[in-house]
């Protein structure tokens, strides 16, 4: 049924509160509310799969790790597995496991028995909140319950007593400190005078409301978002008006996203006078989910109010989060996606470096006065390293992309300072491949893209043209070379000096020593090309600056040439720009001749030469190609760059695509014999949603038998094979793409599996798998066994016999 032109004869507006004297738009946010995580109850209860124990204890320790003190762990009625969780966390924090001063919050509806279950559940622990609820709102009682505002009232109030009662006896027993909270659920669409009757009810019939951690907590959420957020914060502004005892009370929220305003509905519920908010990290929750407590925290600690959570390790928490919920993150999501710091406009990427630039000498004046060193960059509202992202994923690059960003990039990754016409020459050749991509260029891309136009940065990237050693001799008795860091038009007119260079080049392969003769080294060496190899050009343009600092700088050289019968004096002619870097001033302003020169020439002939340039290259980039092309295989970025840094050092001499295909296949076990080999599986669903995995395989201690559960065949072949090893592995990054067409078609899939954090130690045991198979779940199960088979054979994980 498409849309109605007039939506308002089925819709009807909400009806907004008269606040005319509203305080709150006024108020700014100067200390952070108390914040309950909510990922373990409601976040779970939200999932396609729910996460295992093993997922939210894994949650839970980064809860913990982030500064939280107040913690929803689960509905302890809704399953014996909740039950029995809730059990462990209390015996966790009994042992020291869990920190002491967390509250530990299970949460309950107004029915006597699943309160009795819920209070039991907490016996033992140190501190905990009972969080119990019942809707409030007209629809609710009307359509769901059939109550009426005293039958809705009724419940509330008698099963409040209840907890007390229930709480004092466990307080007796067991030593449990408890804290009461109460939800008039749907608070938001009950008439606010009903649901202040209703909370001082409760207040009356808990009886124990004070000062301090006595407060009681009444969480009034936006349990299904109807209005824009400011009647949100009109709602709680006047709920903190006219709640009695205001001293006594915690106000929380627990604001959802339906109209994807919750954050602004939270951050005015704040000013608005509330003291605690309810969400999850990076907003997992029904429907469109909770509120999003890291864009919360960090939209404080941008403003400079430290928010009580420290957020300092984004990408540890987005790999917790993203592994125990199995959701992705949105590459735009606010401080956590993949994007956010990243700027792919010219102008953008501009004013990001012209900012990295002016806050550089800003901050150094600062410091020399000893003021404060703020932070005040172009669309960049906090620093990415202070919460663990780095600067290289500031400023990426696509076709919409400028010459500023890309060449703040070349900078930043090479130290070179390019001068701006040669940013404009390299811009063209960046433009060229991504238009003809229609993808990003990463700044790997954009190197390589570099250091091979330019023929720059080692003798991987040996252009035509390479340099080996040099003489100069003075023939008119003043040896000079070229001094001093600067800027200047180069000419060889009114110069008083004439100097003889022999070069020994080698030339497409071929080692050749050309003598040529000017009034400095580079004229000289243009003079032995145009003699040796009839390449005629001339200078139009020569800049210099240092890399680095005292004892260990370097010399940056910047050469533009143009052909010589035109000129360096006419401006229209095409000029062709070469870089190059060494400790000797002399070296580098060679080398960047040579570069240009390279340049100049192309795959032109040259006299009496013919090479034959071969494939040398084993960056990221290069390295796909070469087995895309000889394997038919699309690697994943992140096994790029795996695998580059393996073969680097091995291939750098002379890589082909067919070495790298050898290298490629001993690496990640791929169409290998390996340790453990899939003879047999079922994949089934179990009990609960879960997925089953049976089957045999063959391993190191003979044949064995796979039963696993998990959320998918991954997680489930894992749960099976885990057991006979030495290290409990679980994946950090799964794709798979298609091999041909039709009936044809198979499935590649490649794994990235990691070990368990070791204490003490950044980095974990990683390894990847990959593999093909007509089947898509057996293409995904063989690259886990590829991967482990891997890991086994460098050593990363043992096989263990688990009957021994």
């Amino acid at each position: 049924m498409p849309m109605l032109p007039i939506p308002s004869q089925k819709y009807s507006p909400y009806t907004p509160l008269h606040l005319p004297d509203r305080q709150w738009p006024s108020k700014t946010i100067t200390r952070p509310p108390i914040w309950l995580s909510t990922d373990l109850r409601d976040g779970n209860q939200a999932l396609v799969n729910p996460m295992t124990v093993d997922q939210k204890w894994r949650f839970l320790k980064e809860i913990v790790k982030c500064g939280f003190k107040e913690v929803e762990v689960a509905f302890p009625a809704a399953s014996d597995t909740d039950f029995e969780f809730v059990r462990q966390v209390v015996e966790a924090q009994r042992t020291g496991e869990i920190p002491e001063d967390v509250w530990i919050q299970v949460l309950t509806p107004a029915r006597a028995d699943i309160i009795k279950r819920t209070v039991d559940s907490v016996a033992g622990a140190k501190r905990s909140i009972i969080h119990m609820y019942n809707a409030t709102s007209p629809c609710f009682r009307q359509v769901v319950f059939g109550n009426t505002k005293e039958q809705t009232l009724a419940l509330a109030v008698d099963h409040t007593k209840l907890v007390r009662q229930l709480t004092d006896a466990c307080t007796a027993e067991h030593g449990t400190k408890f804290r009461y909270e109460y939800s008039p659920e749907t608070f938001n669409q009950t008439e606010m005078e009903f649901a202040l009757e209703v909370c001082e009810a409760v207040k009356r019939a808990w009886g124990r409301a004070a000062e301090g951690e006595e407060r009681i907590i009444f969480n009034l959420p936006a349990t299904v978002e109807i209005a824009t957020p400011n009647h949100y914060a009109d709602q709680i502004e006047w709920f903190c008006r006219n709640i009695s005892e205001r001293e006594k009370v915690i106000i929380s929220l627990h604001p959802h996203n339906d109209r994807g305003t919750a954050i602004a509905a939270a951050e005015l519920a704040m000013m608005a006078g509330a003291d605690r908010v309810e969400g999850t990290l990076l907003g997992n929750g029904e429907r469109t989910g909770n509120v999003d407590i890291v864009i919360l925290a960090l939209n404080q600690y941008s403003q400079g109010v430290w928010p009580n959570l420290d957020l300092s390790d984004m990408y540890g928490l987005i790999d917790v989060v993203m592994s125990c919920t199995e959701l992705p993150v949105h590459p735009r999501h606010p401080y956590a996606g993949e994007l956010v710091f990243t700027a792919f406009s010219g102008s953008h990427q501009d004013a990001i470096k012209k900012g990295f630039e002016k806050q550089a000498a800003r901050h150094a004046a600062d410091r020399a006065a000893g003021r404060k060193e703020l932070w005040d960059m172009p669309y960049l509202p906090i620093d990415p390293q202070d919460i663990g992202c780095s600067y290289e994923a500031v400023i990426r690059v696509n076709s919409q992309s400028g010459k500023g960003g890309i060449a703040y990039l070349v900078k930043q990754a090479l130290k070179l300072d390019l001068p701006r016409k040669m940013q404009m020459a390299f811009y063209q050749v960046v433009q060229d491949v991504a238009d003809k991509s229609g993808k990003e260029m990463t700044t790997e891309d954009i190197v390589s893209n570099f250091c091979r136009t330019y023929h720059f940065g080692g003798m991987q990237y040996e252009g035509r043209l390479a340099l080996r050693s040099f003489t100069l001799v003075d023939i008119s008795h003043s040896v000079s070379s070229l001094t001093g860091i600067g800027s200047h038009n180069y000419t060889e007119e009114d110069v008083d000096r004439h100097i003889r260079i022999d070069a020994k080049l080698r030339v497409d392969g071929v080692l050749m020593t050309l003598s040529g003769e000017g009034n400095g080294p580079l004229s000289a060496l243009l003079h032995a090309l145009r003699d040796h190899l009839g390449i005629k050009l001339s200078i139009r343009e020569y800049i210099e600056h240092a890399i680095g600092e005292g004892t260990s700088v370097q010399a940056a050289s910047y050469v533009e040439l143009v052909p010589s019968e035109r000129g360096p004096a006419d401006r229209s002619s095409k000029g062709f720009w070469g870089v190059g870097v060494d400790f000797d001033i002399t070296y580098s302003g060679l080398r960047a001749v040579l570069s240009a020169a390279d340049v100049t020439i192309g795959t032109q002939d040259l006299p009496k030469l013919n090479a034959k340039r071969s494939f040398n290259s084993t960056t990221g980039a290069q390295v796909a190609d070469a087995i895309k092309s000889t394997l038919d295989l699309d690697i994943p970025p992140r096994l790029q760059i795996a695998f580059s840094e393996l073969v680097r050092a091995k291939l750098a001499q002379n890589p082909t695509p067919e070495g790298l295909a050898k290298e490629f296949k001993e690496a990640y076990q791929y169409e290998v014999e390996g340790a453990f080999t899939l003879l047999t599986y079922a994949y089934g669903q179990g009990p609960n949603m879960r997925r089953t995995l049976t089957g045999k395989a063959n391993s190191p201690i003979g044949e064995i038998s796979l039963n696993g559960e998990g959320n998918g065949p991954l997680s489930s072949l894992l749960s099976a094979i885990n057991i006979y090893l030495s290290a409990e592995l679980s994946v950090r990054q799964y794709s798979e793409h298609s091999i041909g067409e039709g009936t044809d078609v198979r499935a590649a899939s490649y794994v990235e599996l990691v070990c368990p954090p070791v204490p003490g130690e950044k980095d974990r045991p990683s390894g990847w798998g990959v593999a093909v198979d007509e089947d898509i779940t057996a293409s995904s199960l063989k690259a886990v066994l590829s991967c482990i088979n891997g890991m086994v054979a460098t050593g990363k994980v043992g096989v263990r016999n688990p009957k021994n």
